[in-house]
């Protein structure tokens, strides 16, 4: 698939999905809640691994929330900090709502973290899919929903195929940084690979189009 080919699909998809962290926003949620709980570095390590495909979602998934062991006022403070959105992502997601596109954000990160950057573009919270935890009567984490399409390898694919079914999509692009979102393709028609906060080589040589910056998006979309 060729640039023009892209920018076809861009402009006439009707469904854009975007990945959150380190995409949307310039920080991964779940090492910021680690930060917060004073485990940043060990955290980050896992990250690191689940991002470069080196182990599966769900192994990396649920060994950082063992380290964390978040509690609901772990996350109320980092909510009401505000999420860091990536420069000219809020244009950008303007942008496709005024070309009539349904955006969705599709996140292997924590949805309370994410349900925030939603509400901040505008998006609804119905088009959020991303990964819910429980916890007990005191607020302490007990585990994460694994029936949730996100919580696992495969999982935003499967979320693509469903959004594709259930509305009749005749085209959907994925936007995202990690070797995850790029696993999206197919069933997504277009894989845009991001590197506006971070650059991962797979990434690079796996998406049809390479960006590092929204405004490159918005360019595209003109």
């Amino acid at each position: 698939m060729n640039v023009n080919d892209v920018i076809y699909s861009l402009r006439n998809a009707s469904c854009i999905c975007l990945d959150v962290d380190s995409t949307v926003c310039t920080d991964e949620g779940i090492d910021v809640l680690a930060e917060a709980a004073g485990c940043g570095q060990a955290v980050m390590d896992w990250t690191a691994r689940a991002m470069g495909g080196k182990v599966t979602f769900e192994e990396s998934f649920a060994a950082r929330l063992d380290i964390i062991k978040p509690t609901r006022t772990l996350i109320d403070g980092i909510v009401a900090k505000g999420p860091n959105l990536t420069h000219g992502v809020k244009d950008f997601v303007r942008q496709l709502h005024e070309h009539g596109k349904d955006v969705y954000l599709v996140s292997g990160g924590i949805r309370d973290l994410v349900v925030p950057v939603a509400d901040e573009l505008s998006i609804p919270r119905s088009n959020v899919f991303a990964n819910v935890l429980f916890f007990d009567e005191s607020g302490n984490y007990i585990a994460f929903d694994n029936t949730q399409p996100t919580s696992h390898t495969g999982g935003k694919p499967q979320v693509v195929a469903h959004l594709k079914k259930q509305h009749n999509y005749s085209s959907v692009i994925l936007i995202g940084d990690g070797v995850t979102d790029m696993e999206a393709k197919p069933p997504a028609d277009v894989f845009i690979g991001f590197g506006g906060n971070v650059e991962r080589e797979a990434v690079v040589q796996g998406s049809d189009i390479f960006v590092k910056s929204f405004q490159e998006l918005s360019q595209l979309l003109d």
